[in-house]
C-alpha cells in the first residue's frame, strides 16, 4: 500500500500515481506531489530597487507614468501610503492623492 494523499477536491483515498501526476478517479482531479510545496509559497513583491514590498508599506513613484484613458501624468516623486499587494501584471494596488484608486507596476516603485 502507498502512502499517496488523499484527493484535495473531494478528500477520496482512492488516488493512483499515473507518471509525475496524482490522479483522483472518483472526481477526476489531477494534481502534481510537488506543486504543494510551490502553492504553499507566499510570492514575493519586489520594488525596483529590490527591496521587499509589504501590504500596507509607503512607496514613491520613481519615474513619470501617464495615466491610460488621460492626459494626466504621476509625477516621479509622487508618494503612495498603504499599498495593497495583489497578483497580476499589475501588482500594487493604491489610492494616489489627485487621481484616486490606482494599480500600478511594483517595477515602478521604491520603498520609502
Amino acid at each position: 500500500m502507498s502512502n499517496l494523499p488523499n484527493c484535495p477536491e473531494c478528500n477520496s483515498e482512492y488516488t493512483y500515481e499515473d507518471g509525475f501526476l496524482i490522479i483522483c478517479p472518483e472526481c477526476g482531479h489531477e494534481w502534481s506531489p510537488e506543486g504543494d510545496a510551490a502553492a504553499e509559497a507566499e510570492k514575493v513583491f519586489k520594488d525596483a530597487h529590490g527591496n521587499e514590498l509589504k501590504d500596507g508599506d509607503s512607496v514613491t513613484v520613481i519615474k513619470d507614468l501617464k495615466v491610460k484613458g488621460s492626459s494626466d501624468v504621476i509625477k516621479r516623486g509622487t508618494i503612495v501610503k498603504d499599498i495593497k499587494l495583489k497578483d497580476g501584471d499589475h501588482d500594487v494596488d493604491c489610492k494616489i492623492p489627485g487621481f484616486g484608486n490606482m494599480e500600478l507596476k511594483s517595477e515602478f516603485l521604491k520603498k520609502i
